[in-house]
């Protein structure tokens, strides 16, 4: 990189050293910040990973209990049995903000499970059936919106981290740099402001 040209002055020494200051402040704050993204993220895979393993283990439970009403009613019998009610429950969406992010929590809220209409066969296997789908359903939907989340988390993590970078690798280096030659500059000037002046002496 292209040394800035500076004129070697007190006010120009002055002024990198607030230009330092300046910078060193930012990336203090950039940090704070990648910090607190990173203990967010952390959090929020833990509860991603411990509904996952909900989920894994609900699915394995709806196929068993698919598994039942096929044995109860056959193939044909289960896909004609009166739905459990219009839809698996209602949806609801919390927005939250976290430094600036906007971020989402969601759920399916719970519906009875009542039948449009009375079935010709009834039995306890098929609301059973209905039932842990609507788990899955219910437990897809807060994980939809975690992975939402840390995708807008990582994305801003990313940024952060970049911009920490830059201070800390590119900019503050180069302010050194700058402070250290314009540092060496002003001191052979006062050098030869000395001399100037012992010889001035000598003369007199």
């Amino acid at each position: 990189m292209a040394e800035r040209t500076l004129t070697a002055t007190r006010i120009t020494f002055l002024e990198l050293k607030d230009e330092r200051r300046m910078v060193q402040e930012g990336y203090a704050l950039l940090d704070e910040k990648r910090m607190l993204l990173a203990a967010e993220m952390l959090a929020r895979l833990r509860r991603y990973r411990a509904l996952r393993e909900t989920w894994l283990a609900t699915l394995e439970a709806a196929r068993e209990a698919m598994r039942a009403g096929v044995r109860r009613h056959g193939m044909d019998g289960l896909t004609v049995y009166p739905a459990m009610g219009a839809s698996p429950g209602l949806f609801e969406s919390r927005p939250e903000r976290l430094l600036g992010l906007r971020l989402i929590e969601a759920e399916l809220t719970e519906a009875p499970l009542e039948s449009e209409f009375m079935p010709a066969e009834p039995s306890l296997e098929a609301p059973a059936c209905a039932a842990r789908f609507r788990e899955l359903a219910a437990l897809a939907t807060r994980m939809a919106a975690l992975s939402a989340s840390l995708r807008v988390l990582a994305r801003d993590y990313i940024r952060t981290e970049r911009r920490a970078r830059a201070l800390e690798n590119v900019l503050l280096p180069e302010i050194e740099s700058d402070l250290a030659r314009v540092d060496s500059q002003l001191e052979a000037i006062d050098q030869e402001e000395s001399i100037r002046v012992r010889e001035a002496r000598a003369r007199a």
